[in-house]
């Protein structure tokens, strides 16, 4: 991997996203979550990103949520009744797909975000995260193929 690329080389796409809409109940979220590994979602109003929720911000609201039989109407009113916009991180770094790698790596160590909305003419064209990262490092094969890990058994 150069990370001199552009990040649109490695992000995840729109096309392959599950996006929310800020004014969906939080039982969207719970269902997504539920249904998925990933641990972002992003929040759009017609493609602009407005925030994003994170399966740790979501997993803390509902943290409240008394899991005995008595409050189960409890939480079912709170997943219905709480809209996305109420539990979304709304200040949010951003990066360009022409953006290289190298600067998303800054901005993820520097203020140890875990997600990166790309966008492009104030829409979401991708998202990327330190596992996109890691994935394309984990497929690059070395110059060297001496390097290359034999198993001799």
């Amino acid at each position: 991997m150069n990370i001199f690329a552009p990040i649109s080389s490695i992000m995840t796409d729109y096309k392959h996203l599950i996006t929310v809409d800020p004014e969906e109940p939080i039982a969207k979220v719970k269902e997504i979550f539920a249904g998925h590994k990933f641990h972002h979602i992003p929040v759009v109003h017609f493609r602009e990103i407005v925030g994003i929720v994170s399966r740790s911000d979501f997993e803390f609201f509902m943290g409240g949520a008394s899991h005995y039989e008595e409050d189960r109407f409890v939480n079912e009113l709170r997943l219905e009744r709480t809209l996305v916009k109420d539990i979304m991180i709304k200040r949010l770094g951003k990066v360009a797909p022409d953006d290289r790698i190298n600067v998303a790596l800054e901005v993820f160590m520097i203020n140890r975000f875990h997600a990166l909305p790309v966008v492009e003419n104030d829409e979401l064209v991708g998202i990327l995260t330190p596992f996109d990262i890691m994935t394309a490092l984990s497929m690059q094969v070395p110059a060297d193929s001496s390097l290359v890990y034999e198993n001799k058994e």
